[in-house]
């Protein structure tokens, strides 16, 4: 099992698009409900800073989100709405309260 977090901040001006665009993610997510993955998406208080993370649990590694058009019009242009570029880290999961399932 692999755990992702990315962090990024966009243009102010850009990030309702940004959240649009995450939303759809999710919406294409609940429609084709694939196996192997868990994601949350979070906008922070300022507005504009978006920390996403990602839990991949399939059986040859693969992430479930490139098989995601949505997923694929996100990545798009994500650099030209950034001010702060897309800073992936792995993570390890030290504890939780029914936020992820075990």
């Amino acid at each position: 099992m692999k755990r992702i977090q990315v962090r990024y901040r966009t243009h102010p001006e850009r990030a309702a698009e940004n959240e649009t665009l995450v939303k759809a993610v999710f919406q294409e997510l609940k429609a084709r409900a694939p196996k192997g993955i868990r994601y949350a998406a979070l906008k922070l208080a300022d507005g504009a800073t978006f920390v996403h993370t990602v839990e991949i649990d399939t059986p040859d590694g693969s992430n479930p989100l490139s098989d995601i058009g949505a997923f694929k019009a996100f990545q798009k242009d994500i650099k030209e709405r950034c001010v702060e570029q897309p800073q992936a880290s792995d993570v390890t999961l030290v504890g939780d309260y029914r936020l992820f399932e075990a």
